[in-house]
C-alpha cells in the first residue's frame, strides 16, 4: 500500500489567487484525433531567431509586454516594480536581480507564444495538428524533424513503401501530407501500424512519430523494437466520459499506484479501476496518483524513461481503456494524478524521441548537445527548454492528458534535476539562498515550468501539481505571479527510505528520535510558513525494497488500513500510533515534538519484545527455508542424473 499523507503548512500561509474561468476546446476539438470541426490550425511564419532560442542576455533590457500586466506587481519599463514573495520571505529581495530577469524572461516568451500561435492556450493543442489527425476527406500528418534531407510516411497501409507518400516540408522545419480518404475511409485504418521515415546524410531510419498515441511491440520475438501504431477508432468504440471530476479537496489524501504492480499478479488497467480504486476509496483516499502512464520501453524504470510521451502506456491496456480507469475513479470521487516526466526522456533511438537527434545542432534538436544533453547517473536526454516546438511539445503534451484522460493534476518528477545546471548531482544543498539563485540555477527549465503551471491552472483551475524536488528551491510552491514557479504542493522527500532503512537494517533500539525527527522536518524553515507540502510515507521501489524483510505484523493489511485518516485504530502498533502524534505534532511546534518523541520512543520500547520475538520467528523460517532448498538441490540433482551429490 502507498500513501502520501498531506501536511499542511501553518494557518498563515497567504492564499492562491484565483484563476480566470478555464479555457474550454471549442466544437470538434475536445475528440482529439476525430474531426478538426471548425477549428483551423497552421503553422504560423516566427522567425526562427525566436523560434530557437532566447533573445535575452542576462544584463538585457526589454519591455514588459501589456499582456504581462495583468497583476499589479508588474509595473516597470523594463522590469518588476515588486513582487509579493519580497513581503513573504524578505530573505529573497536580496536576489532581485535574478527574479526580476527570470520575470521577463517569463513575460516575454508568453508575449511571443501569444503574437504567434494566439495564445498559450492555442499553442498547447499542438496535439490537434502534429501527429496524425483527421481532417474533412483526409488525414493529415505532421512532424517536426529539420534535420531530415527526405522524408516519408509509412505503414501496412501503404505496405511500407515509403515512396508513394514523399512528405514535404516548410521553412520552419515541420514535414506535412495529407492522405485523401479512399471510398470515403480513411486510408490509414485505426490500430495499424506506422513510422516516420527519413533521410539524414544518405542514410534512410525509421522513428516512431514524435506524437504518436499508441505504441506496441511484438512480445513473441526477443529485443523487437516498438512500432507506433495509429489510434483513431471508430465513434461507437470511442470511450465517452460518464462522470464529472470530483471537487480540489483541502486535503489530499494520495494513494501512489503503479498499476501493473498494484495486485499480486500483473494488472492491466480495466482490472485495476475495477478491483483496486473500490478499495482505494474505502480506505478514505481522495486522490489516486498513477506512475508509468506514458509508454517507456524499459518496464523495470518505473516508467521514467519515456520514449513516446503521447502514448499510454501498451503494457497496461488501450487509451480507452485508460479512460474508463480514470472516468471510474471520478465515479468514485477519486480525483487521478499522472506522475509526468519532462525532466529528461530515455535515450533510446529506433523507438524514442531520441531517434530524432541524427548529430544536427541543439536549435533543431529537442535535446541540448554534447554533455548538456546528457544526465550523466540517470543515462538520458536532457530536453532543449529554450526551443519553440519543445515548447509546444511539452506544453501540449500536458494539456492532451488533461483533454483527452481528464487527468486532475499532475506530480512533475526530477524537479531538482530541471532546476540546476548541475542537475543536484554530488551536491548537498543547506539551505544557504545563493545556492538556488545563481549561474548554476537553469532558467530555461524554471521558465518552461512557470509556462506550464500558468496552463494547467488557466485550462482547470482546480487542478494539483506537486513538485518533486531535494533542494528546498524557495517559492517553488508559490504562484508564477507572485514570482514563484507556480506548483500547488512541495513533494517530501526521504521519509520512505528512512522507514526502509529501518525496517530492514536496524533493530528497533538502534532508532533515532533525532534522525526521524530531522527527517520529517527536513525542509526550508523559511518557506514552510508559505508553502505546502506533501509528506509521502513509502513509494513502489521502496516497498519492494523492504518488503520481503518486514516483519508480518507490521506489513499486514490492519496495520495500514487507516493510514489516510490520520487517526488511531485498535489495530494498529504502539509505534505506529506514535508516529502519527509525531506527525501531527510536528504542526504545533517544538514543544508538541519533544513531547511526542518521548512518547514514541516509551511505544518503541514497548514493542521491542514483540519485533524481538518476530526476529526469532523470522529466524526459524529462514533456516526451514534453507533445508527445503537444499532438499530441492538434491533433487534436481538427482533429475539431472548425479545420485552421488
Amino acid at each position: 500500500m502507498l500513501c502520501l499523507a498531506s501536511s499542511s503548512a501553518s494557518p498563515s500561509v497567504p492564499p492562491r489567487p484565483s484563476y480566470p474561468a478555464a479555457v474550454r476546446p471549442g466544437p470538434g476539438i475536445s475528440g482529439g484525433g476525430g474531426a478538426g470541426g471548425n477549428v483551423r490550425l497552421s503553422v504560423v511564419p516566427v522567425p526562427s531567431s525566436l523560434r530557437w532560442s532566447w533573445p535575452l542576455k542576462a544584463n538585457s533590457k526589454i519591455s514588459v509586454p501589456e499582456t504581462a500586466r495583468e497583476h499589479k506587481t508588474v509595473a516597470t519599463e523594463d522590469g518588476v516594480s515588486h513582487l509579493p514573495i519580497y513581503d513573504l520571505d524578505p530573505k529573497l529581495a536580496e536576489f532581485k536581480n535574478h527574479f526580476n530577469y527570470r520575470m521577463r524572461r517569463y513575460h516575454y516568451q508568453k508575449h511571443l507564444i501569444e503574437k504567434h500561435e494566439g495564445s498559450l492556450e492555442e499553442f498547447s493543442r499542438g496535439y490537434l495538428k502534429f501527429g496524425i489527425n483527421a481532417e474533412p476527406g483526409a488525414t493529415v500528418y505532421r512532424e517536426w524533424a529539420p534535420a531530415a534531407m527526405e522524408a516519408q510516411l509509412v505503414g501496412d497501409f501503404n505496405n511500407w513503401n515509403g515512396f508513394e507518400h514523399m512528405m514535404t516540408k516548410d521553412n520552419f522545419g515541420v514535414w506535412s501530407i495529407k492522405i485523401p480518404h479512399v471510398e470515403g475511409r480513411p486510408a490509414i485504418p485505426h490500430n495499424s501500424k506506422v513510422k516516420f521515415r527519413f533521410r539524414h546524410d544518405g542514410v534512410w531510419v525509421e522513428r516512431i512519430p514524435a506524437w504518436i498515441r499508441y505504441a506496441i511491440v511484438n512480445t513473441s520475438k526477443f529485443g523487437a523494437p516498438y512500432d507506433g501504431v495509429h489510434w483513431d477508432p471508430p465513434t461507437s468504440e470511442r470511450y465517452v466520459f460518464k462522470h464529472p471530476r470530483p471537487r480540489k479537496p483541502d486535503t489530499p489524501r494520495i494513494y501512489e499506484a503503479h498499476v501493473g504492480m498494484s495486485g499480486e499478479k500483473p494488472e492491466v488497467y480495466r482490472e485495476f479501476a475495477d478491483n483496486v480504486l473500490p478499495r482505494i476509496r474505502a480506505k478514505n483516499y481522495n486522490t489516486v496518483q498513477l506512475m508509468a502512464i506514458m509508454e517507456h520501453s524499459y518496464y523495470a524504470s518505473f516508467g521514467y524513461h519515456v520514449t513516446n510521451f503521447f502514448a499510454v502506456s501498451s503494457k497496461s491496456g488501450t487509451p480507452e481503456d485508460l479512460k474508463y480507469l480514470v472516468d471510474k475513479a471520478h465515479s468514485l470521487g477519486l480525483r487521478v494524478l499522472m506522475d509526468v516526466v519532462h525532466g529528461h526522456a530515455s535515450k533510446n533511438v529506433t523507438d524514442g524521441l531520441n531517434g530524432y537527434d541524427v548529430g544536427q545542432s541543439a536549435q533543431e534538436s529537442y535535446f541540448y548537445t554534447g554533455d548538456r544533453g546528457y544526465h550523466k547517473l540517470w543515462d538520458s536526454r536532457l530536453f532543449n527548454y529554450t526551443n519553440w516546438e519543445v515548447l509546444r511539445f511539452l506544453l501540449s503534451n500536458l494539456r492532451y492528458w488533461m483533454d483527452e484522460f481528464m487527468f486532475d493534476g499532475f506530480r512533475f518528477d526530477g524537479v531538482t534535476s530541471m532546476l540546476y545546471n548541475h542537475h543536484g548531482i554530488n551536491t548537498s544543498f543547506t539551505g544557504n539562498y545563493k545556492e538556488y539563485f545563481g549561474l548554476d540555477t537553469n532558467v530555461d527549465a524554471i521558465i518552461y515550468m512557470m509556462l506550464a503551471n500558468h496552463l494547467i491552472h488557466k485550462v482547470l483551475p482546480e487542478a494539483t501539481i506537486i513538485a518533486e524536488d531535494v533542494s528546498g528551491m524557495p517559492v517553488l510552491c508559490r504562484p508564477v505571479d507572485e514570482g514563484g514557479v507556480g506548483f500547488d504542493y512541495r513533494q517530501a522527500m526521504a521519509i520512505p527510505e528512512r522507514w526502509a532503512d529501518y525496517l530492514k537494517n536496524k533493530d528497533v533500539h538502534e532508532f533515532s528520535m533525532s534522525g526521524i525527527s530531522q527527517t520529517l522536518n527536513n525542509r526550508n524553515k523559511d518557506q514552510d510558513a508559505i508553502e505546502t507540502t506533501i509528506a509521502q510515507q513509502t513509494t513502489p521501489r521502496s516497498t519492494l525494497d523492504v518488503a520481503s524483510e518486514i516483519p508480518p505484523h507490521i506489513s499486514s493489511t490492519s496495520t495500514f488500513e487507516h493510514n489516510s485518516q490520520l487517526e488511531t485504530s485498535p489495530l494498529k502498533l504502539p509505534i505506529i500510533q506514535a508516529l502519527e502524534a509525531l506527525l501531527l505534532a510536528e504542526r504545533q511546534g517544538a514543544a508538541a515534538l519533544r513531547d511526542a518523541t518521548d512518547i514514541m520512543r516509551r511505544q518503541i520500547e514497548q514493542s521491542d519484545a514483540l519485533l524481538t520475538k518476530t526476529k526469532q520467528e523470522m529466524d526459524e523460517v529462514r533456516k526451514k527455508q534453507a533445508k527445503t532448498d537444499q532438499i530441492l538441490r538434491l533433487l534436481i540433482s538427482g533429475a539431472q542424473g548425479n545420485p552421488t551429490s
